[in-house]
């Protein structure tokens, strides 16, 4: 599958200085064609950012690292055996449609927002990637078991379990790029939650970590 290169290498971590889309494939081993394709979609974002908040504003000349960096880090966290990833509340496909054009399978894409929805289908098509956009809000999306779920950004970790409990099964596994606020998310989850955690570094932002939960239990509510 194109865009595959990469899964279940290490990378790199990123120098100080600002990412353009050759340092980036300096940390993230990508074919020409996969580049490219990224490429295609960073254009078409920074285009239609001039009409609608798609990212923050001030990120928008840090893209490379600031999202699609931060992004392609989940990549080897992927089960290669992995035939579905659900990103909730995708917004301008991060990092759902970045995972998808690096080569991972069944990816599903839920944005409520009709304009965020709009670019992502185009950004699909001009990037050729195979994904599925539910253009409605999570609570809307038919209840179904994935291997992989992925959000950024979305919502505090005790809430973001409530959204994704409904895709979660027995082997499903978490995904959730965080800031600094990480470990005291997880101590208010863990009043509600049972699971397993490991967290890694960010690649792309020194403050940042990635949280790989898996093992995800509901408690029963004690009144």
């Amino acid at each position: 599958m194109p865009g595959s290169e990469c899964r279940g290498e290490r990378m790199r971590t990123v120098q100080p200085e600002l990412l353009d889309a050759r340092g980036f494939a300096e940390i993230v081993p990508v074919s020409r064609e996969t580049l490219a394709r990224l490429e295609a979609y960073a254009a078409l974002l920074t285009r239609w950012s001039a009409r609608i908040n798609l990212i923050g504003r001030d990120t928008l000349a840090d893209l490379w690292q600031r999202h699609m960096l931060d992004s392609a880090q989940l990549l080897p966290l992927v089960p290669d055996g992995a035939q579905s990833l659900i990103d909730l509340g995708s917004g301008a496909g991060f990092p759902g449609l970045v995972l998808a054009i690096l080569g991972v399978r069944g990816v599903e894409l839920v944005e409520a927002d009709s304009r965020k929805a709009a670019f992502l289908r185009e950004a699909a098509r001009i990037s050729e990637a195979d994904v599925a956009i539910r253009a409605c809000r999570i609570a809307a999306v038919p209840q179904h078991a994935v291997d992989v779920i992925t959000a950024r950004a979305l919502a505090p970790l005790d809430r973001l379990l409530d959204l994704a409990w409904p895709f979660i099964a027995p082997a499903t596994i978490c995904l959730f790029p965080k800031g600094e606020r990480a470990e005291q998310e997880l101590t208010v989850a863990r009043k509600r939650w049972t699971m397993s955690v490991s967290m890694q570094a960010s690649i792309a932002d020194p403050r940042g970590v990635v949280l790989h939960l898996s093992e995800i239990v509901r408690e029963p509510h004690r009144g």
